[in-house]
């Protein structure tokens, strides 16, 4: 990670973290940087957050003044930036978005040529750029200005995509969708609509301060309430640019990205569709879906958190599965980042084709409960090498013994430590958990 870009793009609150002249330099760089040889094309994104808006017109001043066209797909999903940009002429995209974090934050995610998440040499020299270690790059004049592209269209192709991935009617079935006032407050229901399904929608009416609020993939008891008071078949929560998705069954049971991975990679193994009968899971899995792929014959291999890390693994290996428990799931044969709509809708394949509840599909997955205690801190190196937090740490290992396990982790788009417990009983997690979070507090780390 560097100084501005972490895991997920450069992220932090709109102004503060992350401002408009920030925004207006990374375009400038990137239209320079792709420039040098021809007439670039870059495709823009962004979530419905009121600083969305404002980031757009700051990218497309920096770009065009490079000498970049700039095509603006307006509010859209992460993925559809993906598709549009590996599926089209353009040289690389860009999303506006803080994925699931509130409103007050945005980010900027970059993204290259072949739909996947930007190399880190070109990162690394845009932010030497923005750091004026890199001297100022030359503005285009006369025709050589860049143009502004309203391409709506490619949205559009985008969700004729999606459609096309169903392999099956949804006529007779109920679907419930939470879009997070977010990136998918038109397109879900309009994908499922399409599809026969009946709709059951909440959370689609976004006003720039809205997004996430109680709402989508990371507050899931609006969504599980809906499911149950209105006697649906399934039910869907994104997060606000949906490249998240975490289900719900009849019953209003939650079905992390764990439960959906277990799910997904049974039934292609059946179906011969699980390339070299493994997934890609990352650190913060579920002991239960270990166990769980174990009992299916099913392998699977262990990556840093962050769906980047889990696409590197299934490209390098070839694997067709992999995802986060957070909901970033992968189909590699469909897409190169996660994308919650192309989620619900391998879902609902395998719903279907079953002809089984979803609560029928997944109860021999046991989750081993877990606890995960964020605290925000003002150095986040420090606390991951110091001596006191690692003892804390091993002393819960000791005390976990083969029942289960302690992580401590950075974020890698907040300055947030996370100490994360998983054990066969819950109060023993809360009481690790709180244990390791003290010491952090005590060394005065805590902001």
């Amino acid at each position: 990670m560097g100084k501005y870009f972490g895991t997920d793009g450069f992220r932090g609150e709109a102004n503060i973290d992350l401002n408009v002249e920030h925004a207006f330099k990374v375009g400038r760089y990137l239209g320079w940087h792709y420039g040098k040889e021809h007439k670039c094309k870059i495709v823009i994104g962004k979530d419905t957050r009121r600083s969305s808006y404002m980031f757009e017109y700051a990218l497309v001043a920096g770009l065009t003044a490079s000498g970049a066209d700039a095509y603006l797909l307006h509010v859209t999903t992460t993925p559809s930036v993906s598709y549009v940009v590996s599926t089209e002429d353009f040289d690389c995209g860009i999303m506006i978005s803080a994925s699931h974090n509130p409103y007050c934050d945005n980010g900027i995610k970059l993204i290259n040529s072949r739909g996947e998440k930007m190399s880190e040499s070109i990162i690394a020299d845009i932010e030497a750029y923005l750091d004026g270690v890199i001297g100022e790059i030359p503005l285009a004049t006369g025709e050589d200005i860049g143009c502004t592209v309203d391409y709506a269209l490619g949205r559009n192709r985008y969700t004729g995509y999606i459609i096309s991935l169903a392999k099956n009617s949804y006529r007779g079935l109920k679907v419930g969708l939470d879009c997070s006032n977010g990136s998918t407050w038109m397109l879900a229901k309009s994908v499922f609509d399409a599809l026969g399904a009946k709709t059951y929608v909440i959370n689609n009416q976004p006003n720039g301060l809205n997004i996430n609020l109680d709402c989508g993939s990371t507050h899931i008891e609006g969504l599980r309430k809906h499911v149950r008071e209105n006697c649906l078949d399934v039910g869907f929560a994104f997060d606000g640019d949906a490249d998240r998705c975490i289900a719900v069954d009849e019953k209003g049971n939650v079905l992390t990205g764990d439960h959906i991975i277990y799910l997904c990679a049974s039934y292609m193994k059946e179906c011969g569709e699980l390339a070299k009968n493994t997934v890609a899971t990352t650190v913060m899995s579920n002991l239960g879906l270990y166990k769980a792929l174990d009992r299916k014959g099913i392998g699977y291999v262990k990556t840093d958190v962050g769906d980047k890390f889990v696409y590197e693994a299934m490209r390098q290996n070839g694997y067709s599965l992999g995802g986060e428990e957070s909901g970033h799931v992968i189909f590699s044969k469909y897409a190169s980042t996660g994308d919650g709509l192309i989620t619900a809708i391998k879902i609902m394949e395998v719903f279907i084709e079953s002809k089984l509840p979803l609560s029928k599909l997944v109860e021999d997955f046991v989750s081993y409960p877990q606890l995960t205690k964020n605290v925000r801190v003002s150095d986040k190196d420090a606390v991951m090498n110091d001596e006191d937090v690692l003892q804390a740490v091993k002393g819960a290992e000791q005390q976990l013994g083969g029942d289960g396990r302690i992580l401590l982790r950075r974020s890698g788009t907040e300055p947030v430590v996370r100490v994360m417990v998983e054990s066969q009983g819950e109060t023993l997690c809360r009481t690790l958990a709180e244990r390791v979070a003290d010491v952090i507090i005590s060394k005065g780390y805590a902001q």
